[in-house]
């Protein structure tokens, strides 16, 4: 069993920058593949980012250049680094684990999920 608690969420205005993370607990974080998701209001669950369990990262194109996935295997931490946020990333983003080597881009591929923190970018 893996526990993920996700922090870092708030308001910010657009083109301002967050940083979120996702703690993890429970069981070997560095073998776990790692993704964020969103969700708007009224809408499904998208992919945002994902990250294999030895760094290699995958972006949603409408993020790519302007979101960073990292993770620090010693502090059972992955980070979403948002830059240049734009009102269309409001959401709430969830962390999410998988017990394998690498990523996917399914939601339902992941076995674990955080409870969510909310992003409002403000126009």
């Amino acid at each position: 069993q893996v526990q993920l608690v996700e922090s870092g969420g708030g308001l910010v205005q657009a083109g301002g920058s967050l940083r979120l993370s996702c703690a993890a607990s429970g069981r070997t974080f560095s073998n776990y593949a790692m993704g964020w998701f969103r969700q708007a209001p009224g809408k499904e669950r998208e992919f945002v980012a994902a990250i294999s369990s030895g760094g290699s990262t995958y972006y949603a194109d409408s993020v790519k250049g302007r979101f960073t996935i990292s993770r620090d295997n010693a502090k059972n931490t992955m980070y979403l680094q948002m830059n240049s946020l734009k009102p269309e990333d409001t959401a709430v983003f969830y962390c999410a684990a998988r017990g394998s080597t690498f990523y996917y881009i399914d939601a339902d591929k992941y076995n674990y999920w955080g409870q969510g923190t909310q992003v409002t970018v403000s126009s």
